[in-house]
């Protein structure tokens, strides 16, 4: 059976990288062109995403012809707002907003951050269009050589925290992986998207599509997410400083409120920017992990 043969109810998550792009690109062709009344496609922002990634999603949508949902989180019912290409949030807003209600900074010891901007915006659009919990199918751009995220979305469907604890999720998740099942790897994806090209920001040939998402994988998603290994930060830093400033105001506006009001536990964004002020020439070495993919297979899943 064609795994990208997608039966509804469904909702596919789009993160706006290469790799569910791809994904999308082949659910589509699967169905001729057209998805099925009962699947649907969102993506949703927190605001702090690049420019490069909202311009790649709406492209995906215009050219494809599908509707993609731009969904942001809010507070309170039903927890989301759908946004548009020029009405999305570019400046951090449903982030600040959620760290201004819950009047702390995440980090890597407290995720909540994806979860709510991320995980629990989805759920509550499903849940929007008649979508029943545990009862449509998430549909998510992972790939064969991705197994660690894959058993990863595998524990967050199957089980919740409480309280630090993990209890059996009712009725559990219902997630499938279509790239997956069909043994795509990351070089499919890279060739489908950028052909011969080796740099997406120095193209030497056309690209395949005509358009691509004209980010290196560790560029994806939240701009200094503070997930990103130290190195990368500050590559990012050096590459454009300006990428600090909000995050850099975040901390200091929650400076004291708790232990190390920092996003990172080691090191403020602040301290990042010094030392690429001291060694503005001086690269760190850093490991190619893709920040393009659905950031929040990184964190687990909290009780409501």
């Amino acid at each position: 059976m064609n795994p990208y043969l997608i039966t509804g109810p469904a909702l596919i998550s789009f993160s706006g990288g290469r790799t569910s792009a791809f994904m999308l690109h082949d659910i589509l062709r699967a169905h001729g062109g057209k998805l099925p009344g009962d699947v649907v496609v969102a993506f949703a922002n927190t605001g702090k995403e690049r420019e490069e990634t909202l311009r790649f999603v709406h492209e995906c949508g215009s050219r494809w012809g599908v509707k993609i949902h731009w969904l942001e989180w809010r507070k309170g019912v039903p927890a989301f707002e759908e946004v548009g290409f020029n009405s999305a949030s570019r400046d951090g807003e449903p982030f600040k907003a959620l760290i201004d209600w819950k009047q702390r900074l995440p980090n890597s010891f407290e995720r909540w951050c994806t979860e709510f901007l991320k995980v629990r915006t989805l759920f509550a659009f499903a849940r929007s269009i008649g979508f029943k919990d545990g009862h449509y199918a998430e549909v998510i751009g992972l790939r064969n050589d991705e197994g660690h995220r894959i058993l990863k979305a595998l524990e967050n469907a199957n089980f919740i925290k409480k309280k630090g604890v993990q209890v059996p999720r009712v009725p559990p998740r219902q997630v499938v992986f279509p790239l997956a099942r069909a043994k795509v790897t990351k070089p499919d994806v890279m060739r489908f998207w950028l052909g011969d090209n080796t740099d997406p920001l120095n193209l030497t040939g056309p690209l395949p599509q005509g358009f691509d998402l004209g980010l290196r994988d560790y560029e994806g998603n939240c701009d200094l997410c503070f997930l990103k290994g130290k190195g990368i930060r500050k590559r990012i830093i050096r590459d454009d400083p300006s990428r600090a400033q909000w995050w850099s105001e975040n901390e200091s506006r929650h400076r004291g409120k708790q232990e190390r009001g920092w996003f990172d536990k080691r090191d403020s964004v602040a301290a990042l920017v010094e030392e690429v002020r001291r060694s503005p020439d001086m690269f760190d070495e850093f490991d190619l992990e893709e920040h393009d993919v659905e950031c929040g297979l990184h964190c687990a899943a909290e009780a409501a």
